[in-house]
């Protein structure tokens, strides 16, 4: 089975030894994407709803330079320093996903890189 790496300029760079996405085996995983401006690559907001829409628009654009979208999402996960923001981050999150959306879990996590408030990652269909 070949694996490739997906890059794109749409979203952050890796900020470490990882790549923004892997295709393998007819699906393509993304990394967890923190709310980075992809420009800048500072946190956008200082609040879970921005960052989590950054965050999912950098994960879409990932999916699109790999050929997928997010309605070829089948699996993501949502990782919150504070569950009680579930609320706001699942009301940007349907702004996203509205009909069939994908499975999800959503973890209460300690402190994420940067001092984010939120990290989303992502499972979808080629």
């Amino acid at each position: 089975m070949e694996r490739g790496i997906v890059a794109t300029d749409m979203a952050p760079k890796a900020v470490g030894p990882y790549s923004q996405g892997v295709v393998a085996g007819g699906f393509v995983f993304t990394s967890g994407m923190l709310g980075l401006s992809p420009q800048t690559g500072e946190l956008v907001g200082a609040d879970p709803a921005a960052q989590a829409r950054r965050a999912l628009n950098n994960i879409k654009n990932i999916l699109e330079a790999a050929g997928s979208s997010l309605e070829r999402a089948v699996k993501i996960t949502l990782y919150l320093t504070d569950i009680s923001s579930f609320s706001e981050v699942n009301e940007v999150y349907a702004e996203f996903f509205s009909g069939d959306p994908p499975a999800r879990s959503t973890v209460e996590v300690g402190p994420l890189p940067r001092g984010a408030l939120v990290e989303i990652d992502a499972v979808a269909l080629l």
